[in-house]
């Protein structure tokens, strides 16, 4: 197993798209793990910027006075309109946002495997109610999927209302992928032989099916991961998300500074820092993804 990781760590080093996307993934992943250092390095350089993202400042007003306050040495993206350090906000809003993509990625991944392994690997009736069921998810549009069930569900605003919505409607093309791929499977003659010695279905399911199937099921969850972000940025961005005085995410404050008309009033980085987040994050795990195409699909390594 050792060698075998080595030699897989060897393919992945020697692409070079691959290590870009990793050392920006890494970096992210850093700035949301250690986020009171990295403000603590900040409030180094700045009296302010150290801060928690929910701090308001009372040198401005007690409780917000609803002003935006442009950058400066204290305040190195401005103040919104409550007198929080936006910069803070931005370097906490990463600790939920890949929190939300990584949960709802495990939620859609988790469904959509188990989809796609009982319905290849039964066949039959099953495997037609539970393809009809996928295609109906696979033909409505997710966003307008994902705002109907985010206004249907019963209670406010919430993380766990996010994480839900955004797996249940992302899992049917990890079905159709799998199912795919188990109907190749199946019929090989290894899945004969553990059929021959009386091996049971979940046995030859968990044993023989599942484990050849994961490699293409993880390479997938890696492109999940960057939507899942997405869709978390546009269900916050339509106010639908965790709700901005209770957490913070690159998506209700891309909200907040729509709702302030940051762009009109010359708040560009309010805009455009967590704006770049996302987009960065994004690439990150496509940029992932593309090298692990490239390990799990030998015919793509360049000879």
């Amino acid at each position: 197993m050792y060698k075998k990781n080595r030699a897989l760590w060897r393919i992945f080093r020697g692409n070079m798209i691959g290590m870009v996307g990793l050392g920006i993934l890494v970096f992210f992943i850093l700035m949301a793990a250690l986020s009171p250092q990295f403000m603590w390095l900040m409030s180094l350089m700045s009296s302010a910027s150290g801060h928690p993202w929910d701090t308001v400042y009372t040198p401005f007003a007690p409780t917000g006075d609803g002003v935006l306050r442009h950058s400066s040495w204290e305040h190195w993206m401005g103040t919104d309109q409550l007198q929080r350090d936006i910069l803070s906000r931005t370097v906490y809003g990463a600790r939920v946002s890949l929190l939300i993509g990584l949960v709802a990625t495990a939620v859609s991944m988790g469904l959509g495997t188990l989809v796609g392994l009982l319905s290849g690997y039964w066949g039959g009736w099953r495997d037609e109610v539970l393809m009809r069921v996928t295609d109906v998810f696979l033909v409505l549009p997710w966003l307008v999927l994902m705002i109907v069930l985010a206004t249907l569900l019963p209670g406010g605003p919430s993380i766990s209302k996010v994480v839900f919505v955004i797996g249940i409607t992302g899992w049917s093309s990890t079905a159709r992928i799998v199912r795919a791929q188990v109907l190749s499977l199946k019929e090989r003659i290894f899945i004969e032989r553990a059929r021959a010695i009386g091996s049971s279905d979940y046995h030859i399911v968990r044993k023989h099916i599942f484990p050849n199937v994961f490699p293409l099921v993880f390479a997938n969850s890696i492109l999940t991961v960057a939507i899942s972000i997405l869709s978390e940025s546009t269900l916050s961005f339509i106010a639908l998300g965790p709700p901005p005085s209770k957490v913070v995410t690159w998506g209700n404050i891309l909200y907040d500074a729509y709702s302030r008309n940051a762009m009109i009033n010359g708040m560009y980085p309010w805009i455009v820092i967590p704006g770049l987040c996302i987009v960065f994050v994004v690439l990150a795990f496509t940029f992932i993804g593309y090298a692990l195409d490239e390990i799990f699909n030998p015919k793509l390594r360049k000879r």
